[in-house]
This record gives C-alpha cells, sequence and structure tokens, in this order.
C-alpha cells in the first residue's frame, strides 16, 4: 500500500521470525524513568513560556506598563475587533523567543554532538533561569526582548538535544509513548502559564511579573536535576566513550541482562562507525541522495507542523476568546479548559501510539483539524463578519470555544506529540544531530513568521486566516498517506530496513548487507542443513 512500509517485529511483536531489537531488553527501570521524566521537562518550560505570552498581551497591568496604546484600543467602541491586538512591538515581544531559537538550533546541533546530549540540556536549563530571572525584573521593553531571546536560545538547546535523548533511552518498543512525554510536559506547561495568568490577572500593578517570574521555578528544578541523569550510550558511543557508554546502558536496561546490553551496544557502535566512514558534517551529509528521505521529513514535518495553526491558536487562544466576545478573566480560563483538553488527548495519544502506530493517529488527527478549521471559519465570518463590526451572540462564542476544544483534542493526538516522536527517531546516528538541529530550526522559523504574521493575518483576512490553515491540512495529511512509513516497534538504529522497503523511498535508500554470521552460528546452520 502507498505510505505503507514495513514495521520490524521487536520482542516477538508479532512478525514472523526474528527482527532487529529481538535481543533489546524492553524492561522500564527507575533510571530510565527518572531520566525521561527530567529530559521531558525541559518541554514543561517551553509550553510554560509559550504560553505565559498569550494571557500577558490581554493582561491590564502588562499593558499598561508596556503597550498603553493597546488600553486605547480595547476602550475604543468603534475599534474592529479583528485588529485590536495588531501591534508589531507586542508581536516582537512574543516572536523573539522563536528567532533566538532558530538560530540557537543550529549551532546547538554542532555543540550537542561535541559535548553530549545531557550537556546540551545543562545549558539550555541555565539559559532558561537567567532569561526567566531578566524578564521578572524587567523595567523596560528591552530588557522584556533580551530575556525572551536568553529564554530563546534555551528554547534551541533542549529541544534539539531532549527528544533525540529520550528516543536513544527509551527501549524500543516504548519509544513513542516515552518520547511522547516530552510534548505532554511542554501541556503542563501551558496549563500552568494559563493558571498562573488566571490568578496573576486579578493582581493590579504588579500580576505581569508573578506569571514571569515562575517561570524561574521549573528552571531551577530542571536545572539540579540534569546533574544526575546519565548521558545516552549513542551519544558517548558518537565520541568514543565506548567503555562510559556500556556502564550507560547497563545503568539504564538494569545490568541484569548483559547479553541484551551487548547486542544493543553492538549496533550502537556499528551505526558509530558508519558515521566516521564519512569525512564531511553531518549538514553536508545528510543533502547526499541515500539520505533524501530524512532531508525531506525534516523539513516536512515541521512545515506542517506550523501549518496545522496550533501553534498560533496556543499563543493567542485568550485573544482570540476576548475577540469573540469574552473579558479578559473568561478569556484566560476559556485557554485553561482547552488546556485540560490537551492534557487529556496527549495522554491518549501515548497509551495507544506504540500500539496502533503513528500513521493511524496522523490520519485521524488530519480529519478533526481539518473539520474544526472549517468551523471556525464558517462562525467567525458568518457571525463576526468581514469587518469585525458585529457582537457574536453568545451561543457562537461559546460554540467557538468548542471547536478549539475539539481542535486541541485533534491536535493532541495526531500532530502534537508526532511532532517531536517521528524526527527523533527516523534519523541515522550520522546524521540526527543535523536532522533534529534543521527540524527544529525550520520549526521556531516559522513559529517566528507566524507570531509575527497571526495578528496582522487576523486583522486583514479575517476569517479567512482559518480557511488558510484547513487548505494545508489537507496536503500534509495527503502527505503522511503517501510518503511516510511506520516506525513503531523498531529500534531506532534498524530503521534504515523501513526506509529501504518504503514504495517510493527504497529508490534512495539501499538496505545495508548482511553482516557476516558468528563462526558457532555457521557450524551450526551447515550442520542443520544437513550434509552438502
Amino acid at each position: 500500500m502507498h505510505g505503507g512500509g514495513v514495521v520490524l517485529p521487536v520482542n516477538g511483536g508479532g512478525g514472523v521470525g526474528p527482527g532487529p531489537g529481538d535481543a533489546y531488553s524492553s524492561e522500564i527501570t527507575f533510571t530510565v524513568a527518572m531520566s525521561c521524566l527530567m529530559a521531558a521537562s525541559g518541554g514543561l518550560i517551553f509550553g510554560y513560556d509559550i504560553s505565559i505570552t498569550g494571557g500577558l498581551t490581554q493582561m491590564q497591568s502588562f499593558l499598561e506598563a508596556f503597550f498603553p496604546d493597546i488600553i486605547e484600543k480595547m476602550n475604543n467602541a468603534s475599534q474592529d475587533e479583528y485588529c485590536i491586538f495588531n501591534s508589531q512591538l507586542l508581536t516582537t515581544f512574543v516572536s523573539s523567543l522563536y528567532l533566538a531559537g532558530m538560530i540557537a538550533c543550529l549551532v546547538a546541533g554542532h555543540i550537542t554532538r561535541r559535548i553530549g546530549r545531557r550537556n546540551s540540556m545543562l545549558i539550555g536549563a541555565s539559559l532558561f533561569l537567567a532569561g526567566s530571572i531578566l524578564n521578572c525584573a524587567a523595567a523596560n521593553i528591552a530588557m522584556l526582548v533580551v530575556g525572551r531571546v536568553l529564554l530563546g536560545i534555551a528554547v534551541g538547546f533542549t529541544n534539539q538535544s531532549a527528544p533525540v535523548y529520550l528516543a536513544e533511552i527509551a527501549p524500543a518498543r516504548w519509544r513513542g509513548a516515552f518520547t511522547s512525554i516530552f510534548h505532554f510536559f511542554l501541556n503542563v506547561g501551558i496549563f500552568v502559564a494559563d493558571l498562573v495568568n488566571y490568578r496573576a490577572n486579578t493582581i493590579a500593578g504588579w500580576g505581569w511579573r508573578l506569571s514571569l517570574g515562575v517561570g524561574i521555578v521549573p528552571a531551577t528544578v530542571i536545572l539540579l536535576g540534569a546533574f544526575f541523569i546519565p548521558d545516552s550510550p549513542n551519544s558517548l558511543v558518537l565520541r568514543g566513550k565506548v567503555d562510559a557508554a556500556r556502564g550507560s546502558l547497563r545503568r539504564i536496561r538494569g545490568g541484569r541482562n548483559n547479553a541484551s546490553v551487548e547486542a544493543e551496544l553492538k549496533d550502537i557502535v556499528q551505526a558509530a562507525e558508519e558515521d566516521r566512514r564519512y569525512e564531511s558534517g553531518a549538514f553536508r551529509r545528510i543533502v547526499r541522495r541515500e539520505y533524501r528521505p530524512h532531508l525531506v521529513m525534516a523539513v516536512a514535518i515541521p512545515v506542517f507542523f506550523e501549518l496545522t495553526g496550533m501553534i498560533v491558536v496556543t499563543l493567542f487562544t485568550p485573544l482570540l476568546f476576548y475577540t469573540v466576545g469574552f473579558t479578559s478573566q473568561k478569556a484566560i480560563l476559556g485557554s485553561i479548559i482547552t488546556d485540560v483538553v490537551s492534557l487529556a488527548s496527549i495522554a491518549v495519544a501515548a497509551a495507544v501510539v506504540d500500539r496502533v502506530g503513528r500513521r493511524p493517529l496522523f490520519m485521524v488527527g488530519g480529519g478533526v483539524l481539518l473539520a474544526c478549521l472549517v468551523g471556525m471559519a464558517w462562525v467567525f465570518g458568518a457571525q463576526l463578519g468581514a469587518d469585525g463590526g458585529k457582537a457574536m451572540p453568545r451561543r457562537y462564542a461559546v460554540a467557538v470555544v468548542a471547536l478549539v476544544c475539539v481542535f486541541t483534542a485533534g491536535f493532541g493526538v495526531s500532530w502534537g506529540p508526532l511532532k517531536w516522536i517521528v524526527p527523533s527517531e527516523i534519523y541515522p546516528l550520522e546524521v540526527r544531530s543535523a536532522g533534529q538541529g534543521m527540524s527544529e530550526a525550520i520549526s521556531l522559523l516559522l513559529t517566528f513568521a507566524q507570531t509575527q504574521s497571526f495578528l496582522n493575518m487576523l486583522c486583514s483576512f479575517k476569517y479567512g486566516t482559518f480557511a488558510y490553515n484547513a487548505g494545508w491540512v489537507v496536503i500534509m495529511t495527503a502527505f503522511v498517506f503517501f510518503f511516510l512509513p511506520e516506525t513503531k516497534g523498531v529500534p531506532i538504529e534498524s530503521l534504515r530496513e523501513v526506509w529501504a522497503r518504503h514504495w517510493y523511498w527504497k529508490r534512495f535508500v539501499k538496505p545495508l548487507p548482511a553482516a557476516a554470521p558468528e563462526p558457532e552460528t555457521a557450524a551450526a546452520a551447515k550442520v542443520a542443513d544437513g550434509p552438502v
């Protein structure tokens, strides 16, 4: 079938005969659980910093301190409702994080390859802390923007290293669930930010400082916790530290089954040797013909993720709800409701992603996103009008909240977690840092572009903004159907075979030659075959 791809069984996962990774341990140890939780916590602070701006940008105390012109628009009865928050200075404050993150991602890929995934996360945690302190103490817009830039650099390091770290240390059988924890924590951060904003919005004068200052707490916890987790064995082998990698693997897998540790280490070493066969850098390597599917996915997945419209819906949900007639406090409450829906849907995705696979979730999510975007375009167009001059009836405003909740659920079971799962697992070791860095850089660049342009688009295109995203959802769902193979259950260093058997990508990726059998195995096979 088009887009199918062969899934190689893991630990007797239903296939005929042994598959790669059959000798691997699938035990979930205390070390792997705690390491995954700590690495995924980078998503928590990222989610907090994403969402905190949505509440801040319509918070009275914050606008009075930094954006008094928007207060004037809010109090103007003849103001076009679509254009209240259309301020270039405001979008610069929001989007500076993403531009800094995009640049940092490109640098972080090279640095992470040299110093390891764990140390890269330590750099990110330190910058999260510094940026949060500067934002909380801000006395002018310049301090706000510099603080956001520091947070953006932190995002570049953690988003480049944490998802790959999770994919490398998780047992192959549960890799999807473990990697999705990053997105779950990201949404926990969004939820916490909206709760903080809900309370801070009632504090006159300095409530905005509470919103920005709370980020110091998780940044401190992540910084301290990162010192106690092991680096991934894949990263250690890539840096020539095979003995340290063996120790890390025993710690992660439990150390009770030496044979499974050695089998997994052997595959990691083989992947690292493949890496050393090349003299060129990872970024030059990934543009070669044999890495064509990886290059395409490094570009396509973040582009499509951004074009679902979810990032701007997440960032500007309070502003959307304010636009359709809710008060400032009720708009933040509406965001909290969507956060709960998001967390529930991500939990569902984590529970089923390693059972039903990645592709079915993409298909279901695509259908839900399309229906909701078309619904929002119709409600905004019919009830708010093309000039934003109408007041939206209450029942339709409630319908907008319902559509945003369903949209959030569809995203939470599909593109939300899968945007982190799929890129973190599909790249060969020799281009993994480059692929992940490129993917995150593109994602952050597009987030920057959208946060810079969304409020202007809403002001200019009105309800057509949602129809624009709906068209892209059709395209991305078709792309996944035809070109993304299923990867569930396949060990991360064995995914080459999946690409080599795909109906389209097999013209670019060739399977590795079969390894020569061990002498004892060859002799046993000859006896089993009988006399020649």
